[in-house]
């Protein structure tokens, strides 16, 4: 049996409304975040993260939310091939907040949901076959239908020897036994309920609870009671959470005490946030479950480490899988441990957490950056024939360009500003194109920023998510402490703010402008602004004379951070053959992923074209085939510089 996924999980799929103001009522919540949702989508996006191949099973909406759950999912790395799409429902959707760290408001807006629908003929035994292992949750054990699909999911499972794992994840008005606006509740007594998942036990080679999920299992409060009466159905290892007590495994026999099963290290950490934490749990376990070749060695206590670091994460943040580490950020954590017990606000934590997660905010393939920036605003002012109407129309003739060079491909971008281009900025949202957007004012030194940021930079909370913040500083070693320390504070600010709204940050220095230029002048300012706590997830950096530049350069990134996305070259508007001699320079170091340039592009079209000189086809027809060589000379310099490396 040949297998290609670890984890297949079957269930749920929604998406989270979370309200975003902490501590108040959901009545009285003004805004909220989207995040992907349903405990079976947590932990196939918790286990990605961890870097096990994993699946879902589910059913979405043929609407908006459900192609946002699909995109999400991709960018997660999950295996999307048992989602099906259903034409006649509606994406399940819940909406929730955070009061405080035991009161949490939520309501599941689940009628007649697509996940709801699913049943045996989505359940594909070659998909099941491929996998390693199955998780079911309880909630599709609820409905006859949804039911039949899991069980069937699990007798191809153990027909194959495929290992299968249930977590009870009780929510009692998704069984029908409390009301809509008990979503919060996590324990109402059904011996309906009791009932049925006592008939499947049987099916699985682990089953994860918290105590009350355990007591509706086994029909009893008394919490060893209830742990024995499952083991009379089922010899499936027993993982019983129990908060800040951790969590014990039981293999066999049930002992007297809690205290007398399996445990592992637990992390002393501030509670914010208790939604999702069990998917968060359940993630690490499956690492530690999955790690072992056979169920005989699993290590208990190593999994259950993973199970309440992972844990610990999820109670320390907002939102649910947003909230769960990446297999770096797991090993960096458990290899340092816990110096602040509020976890989101950990520097280093945190850094980590948005540097190897990033891609699930901004997916695509940016390991080549073939950028056309059309981000100019002053030197299109200062042409003849300019108007903000001609200007606007201009930059939707470079859109069309750069669209038309791209042709469907991953490793293309644009640079626009929403003051002239707004049109071509907001058309370009979607199209797959990498997209930065300026937010300096054009030529300022000091650094000034446009006023649509607002003083306190709330303008970017109306920003598209795929806009990458760039701001460019003209700076140099030799500026004067007045001056550097208001530059500093300025690109701070805007890169925290950045932080803030979920977007990337590309800095450009141009220090040419300012200084002389020195082999390390580049490379101290780099230096500078980590230093201040900026750490950009793109540097866009002027061309270098030659490879000691570039070497200092890449050097005092990967000191401060080894996971950046990486450099772009700007142009200055240079001609394209002195543009493809620094090409070939910055192609040897692989940080260097491409180009962003502008003008030696579109300054000629644009100059013939505001004059009236050139067509609008012609415009584009110039354009593409700058664009074009340009992609070419890159390209070309790169496959050198790799011949030379082999």
């Amino acid at each position: 049996m040949s297998t290609d996924i670890d984890v297949i999980t079957i269930g749920r799929a929604g998406v989270d409304l979370y309200g975003t103001q902490v501590g108040g009522r959901l009545e009285d919540m003004g805004s909220f975040d989207k995040y992907i949702g349903g405990s079976p989508t947590n932990i196939a996006c918790g286990t990605s993260r961890l870097g096990l191949k994993t699946a879902l099973i589910s059913r979405v909406g043929d609407e908006h939310m459900g192609r946002f759950i699909r995109e999400q999912l991709a960018r997660e790395g999950v295996c999307t091939d048992g989602v099906v799409t259903d034409p006649d429902r509606l994406t399940a959707l819940v909406i929730l907040g955070i009061r405080d760290e035991d009161q949490f408001p939520l309501i599941f807006y689940r009628e007649d949901c697509a996940d709801m629908a699913l049943c045996e003929d989505d359940i594909d035994p070659a998909f099941i076959t491929r996998a390693r292992a199955v998780v079911v949750t309880g909630t599709h054990l609820s409905n006859p239908k949804t039911a039949a699909a899991v069980i069937k999911a699990l007798k191809i499972a153990r027909e194959h020897g495929i290992r299968t794992a249930l977590d009870i994840d009780y929510r009692p008005n998704l069984w029908g036994v409390a009301g809509h606006g008990d979503g919060e509740s996590r324990f109402v007594e059904s011996q309906a309920v009791t009932d049925k998942l006592l008939a499947t036990l049987h099916y699985f080679d682990l089953i994860v609870g918290t105590e009350e999920e355990f007591h509706i299992a086994g029909g009893s409060t008394d919490t060893l009671a209830a742990l024995r009466t499952v083991r009379e159905q089922s010899s499936a290892t027993l993982v019983c959470k129990r908060g800040a007590l951790g969590a014990s495994a039981f293999e066999g026999a049930i002992p007297d005490s809690l205290d007398g099963g399996q445990t592992g290290q637990g992390f002393p950490i501030e509670v914010f946030n208790v939604l999702g934490a069990g998917d968060g749990f359940f993630s690490g376990l499956l690492k530690g479950w999955m790690e072992a070749q056979t169920l005989d060695a699993v290590s208990w206590p190593t999994a259950l480490k993973y199970a309440n670091a992972c844990g610990a994460f999820a109670v320390s943040r907002h939102g649910c899988t947003p909230a769960y580490p990446s297999v770096e950020e797991l090993e960096f954590f458990l290899g340092r441990g816990v110096v602040q017990r509020d976890l989101r606000n950990d520097p280093a934590l945190e850094q980590i957490h948005w540097s190897t997660t990033r891609h699930t905010r901004n997916a695509g393939d940016w390991s080549t950056m073939r950028v056309f920036a059309f981000d100019h605003r002053v030197q299109l002012e200062q042409m003849d024939g300019y108007t903000i109407e001609r200007g606007g129309a201009f930059k939707e003739l470079c859109l069309k360009a750069a669209q038309r060079v791209q042709n469907g491909q991953t490793g293309y971008g644009i640079l626009c500003d929403n003051r002239i281009g707004k049109s071509a900025l907001h058309a370009a949202s979607g199209s797959g194109l990498w997209i930065g957007r300026p937010t300096e004012w054009p030529a300022s030194r000091p650094l000034t920023l446009e006023p649509e940021l607002g003083s306190d930079f709330g303008g970017l909370s109306q920003w598209a998510r795929e806009n990458v913040v760039k701001c460019l500083c003209f700076c140099h070693p030799d500026d004067d402490a007045a001056t550097r320390a208001d530059q500093e504070a300025t690109v701070k600010r805007l890169f925290e703010a950045a932080r803030r709204n979920n977007l990337e940050f590309l800095l450009e220095l141009i220090p040419s402008k300012v200084g002389v230029i020195a082999p390390d002048t580049t490379a101290t300012l780099i230096r500078q602004f980590y230093e201040i706590g900026v750490y950009p997830d793109w540097w866009k950096l002027e061309p270098m004379a030659d490879a000691e530049g570039w070497a200092a350069a890449v050097s005092a990134i990967e000191d401060f951070d080894r996971h950046t996305r990486g450099i772009v070259v700007l142009g200055l508007d240079a001609p394209e053959a002195e543009l493809s001699a620094s090409f070939e320079v910055a192609a040897g170091f692989a940080l260097v992923k491409g180009f962003a340039v502008g003008r030696t592009i579109f300054g000629d079209a644009a100059r013939a074209w505001m004059t009236g000189e050139m067509s609008d086809a012609a415009a584009v027809d110039d354009m593409a085939a700058r664009y074009t060589r340009l992609c070419q000379v890159w390209d070309n310099a790169r496959a050198k510089a790799m011949e030379t490396v082999q």
